[in-house]
């Protein structure tokens, strides 16, 4: 044997296997062979699709939440704000504490189903995290094997295709030689190309993975922080409730007092028809007084001809008996009601103070004989020549600066809450007249 030629062989063995892992990864990370096609590769991108598919879908659950915290959140802070800074129909104020907990219902249904997403993906985390783990291993097991062949490759005692010739030998075991060097290249070759195909199942489910636990993540802290937003907003509607609950009974309270006022009195029918007539006489000629009062000052152009604006509650509270018919027979008849309440009655705690409900002028200050022996304390503003507001019941005491002729702004304290006059408890009894008619004071609000 010719010195120097016993490690060609394993020389001839390293070039044809590097030269075919070259060729293979070259052909996968650059492009320049054809595109991998495996089975497993096309399902963990179908499933990369299907998830970001799901994250949308999250997304807009999250939107629609958030949409619907904040209706919520403004139909509290309105229900709130009308049971306690100003005077509100109760029956009004319970549809819309109903309305928001039948929106409560719903926004807890979206936020289920929110719950039900981080569950799904928390066992597609676990099924992706175990791919992840396997598809590694194959990997590292592709990798090692390839490794073996290439070190078989370099150590294995075979005889080159030179020796083989120059021993002598047949041209057909110089054939079965060559045969013997491809088919190993070509093994080495199909291995690289599997490595390659593994490397890029295992990025597609690294990326999977990463997806998965990020909005995995996002989600759970979105579901967490709507349902604390939720459990907030559900505790002030039982509040609200539980507020409700009370200014219907001290309505109800009330009620039952002028009831049984009123009862008292109409024990002698004929006394009280005596004293209905009576006051019905006397408001007739209160109401011609302060319509002349009214002429004067517009005559002198101390009050405007029109107004243009809208009254404000004079006091917050709770509405004990509104406009409109009521049955108390003490009241007027108008049409085919007997007893019919010509403004509101508001009743708060005892010495609240009232408000003008518009700008305008007082014509009047002072007590209100159409009540009889025992009269009310009652301002009447004029707002314009045609429109005037009524406050009664008030205590016969007055800020500075409140007399008949002065100008008053909105909101200005004109009066305190009182129980004067024909008065079951201490309330103030607010009206509009309009062309000499007295109106619902809602319809200017």
């Amino acid at each position: 044997m010719i010195p120097g030629y016993r490690r060609q062989p394993r020389r001839v063995a390293r070039v044809v296997v590097l030269a075919a892992l070259v060729v293979s990864l070259s052909a996968a990370g650059l492009g320049g062979g054809s595109p991998v096609h495996a089975d497993e590769l096309s399902d963990a991108r179908a499933r990369a699709e299907a998830l970001a598919g799901k994250i949308a879908k999250q997304k807009r659950l999250i939107a629609a939440i958030e949409s619907d915290q904040e209706a919520l959140r403004s139909a509290i802070r309105g229900t709130k704000a009308e049971l306690l800074d100003a005077t509100k129909d109760l029956g009004v104020v319970r549809d819309r504490i109903a309305k928001a907990e039948i929106a409560v219902g719903g926004v807890r249904g979206t936020l289920d189903a929110l719950v039900a997403e981080v569950a799904t993906l928390d066992d597609e985390l676990a099924r992706l995290t175990a791919q992840e783990a396997r598809k590694r291993q194959d990997l590292s097991d592709r990798r090692a094997e390839l490794a073996g062949r290439i070190r078989a490759a370099y150590d294995a005692d075979r005889t080159s295709m030179l020796e083989t010739f120059l021993s002598g030998a047949t041209f057909t075991d110089i054939l079965a030689e060559v045969s013997y060097q491809v088919d190993v290249a070509e093994q080495d070759r199909d291995l690289a190309e599997e490595i390659v195909r593994e490397q890029e199942v295992l990025a597609a489910v690294q990326l999977a993975v990463s997806q998965t636990r990020a909005s995995t993540d996002r989600l759970r802290r979105e579901t967490a922080a709507q349902d604390r937003e939720l459990s907030r907003q559900l505790k002030e509607l039982k509040e609200a409730r539980a507020r409700l609950k009370k200014l219907v009974a001290a309505t109800d309270r009330v009620l039952a007092a002028q009831r049984t006022a009123f009862e008292r009195l109409a024990r002698d029918s004929s006394s009280l028809r005596l004293a209905v007539a009576k006051a019905a006489k006397a408001k007739r000629a209160l109401e011609g007084r302060i319509d002349d009062l009214v002429r004067r000052q517009t005559q002198q152009g101390a009050v405007p001809s029109a107004f243009n604006g809208t009254l404000r509650w004079p006091m917050p509270g709770v509405v004990s008996q509104d406009f409109g018919c009521t049955g108390f027979g003490w009241e007027p008849t108008v049409g085919d009601c007997r007893g019919f309440h010509r403004g509101i009655d508001i009743v708060a705690p005892y010495g609240t103070a009232v408000r003008s409900a518009g700008p305008g002028r007082i014509v009047y200050v002072g007590w209100n004989y159409a009540d009889g022996a025992d009269p009310a304390w009652i301002v009447v503003i004029a707002h314009s020549a045609s429109l005037q507001t009524w406050y009664a019941h008030m205590q016969a005491r007055v800020p500075a600066g409140i007399k008949a002729g002065a100008m008053v702004r909105a909101g200005q304290v004109i009066g305190y809450e009182g129980n004067t006059g024909r008065s079951t408890g201490a309330h103030l009894h607010w009206a509009v007249r309009r062309n000499g008619i007295f109106v619902d004071p809602r319809s200017y609000l």
